[in-house]
């Protein structure tokens, strides 16, 4: 590789992963070598409730993981993924399938169940009792350089104005200035504490800022933001972890709880979480999360994700992250069809929720899968 070749690689790798903040730091320890399930993650003696009323996810000016060792926003690792690591996924990348979403939205308001529709990547909309939430939307291509595979095709003025919207975290694949300016600007968001600079570019000041454990009422419809093992970062000049994460539980007014885990890595918090807040359907990011010495910092695979399910307690689980945008080694088709043999090895194949993109699945009463359109 020539040096003019090798400063044009640099210059691509900064605009796809510097804009967007997924870079892991840090050495790769043994056991994260090794790709076992959780070697990323730390155990504590301390429950988790016990660590955020302790707030030992505060520091100086910066937000911290108290389930993790990694630093975060290190370039030398990004260089030694993209340039120097094989990448044994590459022969698939011509079988990754461009997929136009349509979603018919009048059918699905008229039909005034609750329901969750998967609009892309960790973005889903949710129909509850007359109200409309939208978590972490993305409606368009984030960077030039990194192909949207699931382009929407309808107009997003047929798309149902939400009354509240929840942000996981600062990512630029969570957090799309240019999605949430598509939004009424006094809509309600909800997001982990920070973010002010964000939403005060939007015009959006209807917020509700939230720590772990904090929640939001609203009739019968209650909102907690919980802890999970992740990070954030919008600016690398800046540095990581300025703003909070978080993953959400919500009892919706229809009755059902659902769980959605954000952007995270396996952790040992999850049984506890699960014994909290128990949850009928647990919706978990899985994608970019090859190869596992760079990722598994930031992101489950799927033994990870069915550990983690597992854990919960939830009754049924539902993938997204996956099939819009390739930022790990994995081809964007491939989450599906892993999470599903991961399942079946451990004989839990009858409690997977798939959807493709632009699917809505309609739930009952009792928290169980209705129909799919």
């Amino acid at each position: 590789m020539n040096r003019r070749i090798f400063l044009k690689t640099l210059s691509l790798l900064g605009a796809q992963h510097l804009l967007t903040g997924m870079i892991p730091g840090g050495a790769p320890s043994v056991a994260a070598e090794e790709d076992g399930v959780g070697s990323h993650a730390v155990k504590t003696s301390l429950g988790l409730r016990e660590i955020a009323e302790a707030r030992l996810h505060h520091g100086e000016g910066r937000f911290l993981n108290p389930f993790s060792t990694r630093d975060f926003g290190n370039m030398g690792r990004l260089l030694r993924w993209k340039l120097f690591s094989e990448n044994r996924f590459r022969p698939f990348y011509a079988e990754q399938p461009v997929r136009p979403v349509t979603i018919p939205w009048r059918r699905i308001r008229k039909e005034g169940r609750l329901s969750i529709t998967f609009l892309k990547h960790a973005g889903v909309l949710i129909q509850d009792m007359g109200q409309v939430l939208i978590l972490d939307p993305v409606f368009f291509q984030i960077v030039r350089f990194i192909k949207d595979y699931t382009p929407f095709t309808f107009d997003l003025h047929e798309m149902p104005v939400p009354d509240h919207v929840l942000i996981t975290h600062g990512h630029r694949d969570h957090l799309d200035m240019r999605s949430l300016a598509v939004l009424p600007q006094d809509v309600h968001v909800l997001s982990p504490l920070g973010y002010e600079d964000v939403f005060r570019k939007l015009g959006m000041a209807h917020r509700t800022r939230m720590d772990w454990y904090d929640s939001f009422e609203d009739s019968k419809r209650r909102i907690v933001l919980l802890p999970c093992n992740h990070w954030t970062m919008r600016n690398p000049f800046r540095g990581p972890n300025r703003s909070l994460w978080g993953s959400y539980w919500i009892q919706t007014a229809a009755g059902p709880t659902l769980f959605f885990s954000g952007d995270a890595a396996y952790f040992y918090g999850y049984r506890e979480l699960g014994a909290e807040f128990p949850s009928d359907l647990a919706v978990f990011n899985l994608g970019a999360y090859e190869p596992r010495w760079f990722m598994g910092a930031s992101h489950m695979n799927p033994a990870e994700t069915v550990r983690a399910f597992q854990e919960l307690g939830a009754g049924r689980l539902m993938a997204v992250h996956w099939g819009t945008f390739r930022l790990g080694d994995e081809p964007v088709h491939f989450p599906p069809g892993e999470i599903h043999r991961e399942m079946s090895a451990t004989h839990l194949s009858h409690r997977l929720v798939h959807l493709d993109h632009g699917q809505t699945l309609f739930l009952n009463r009792d928290g169980s899968p209705d129909t799919i359109i």
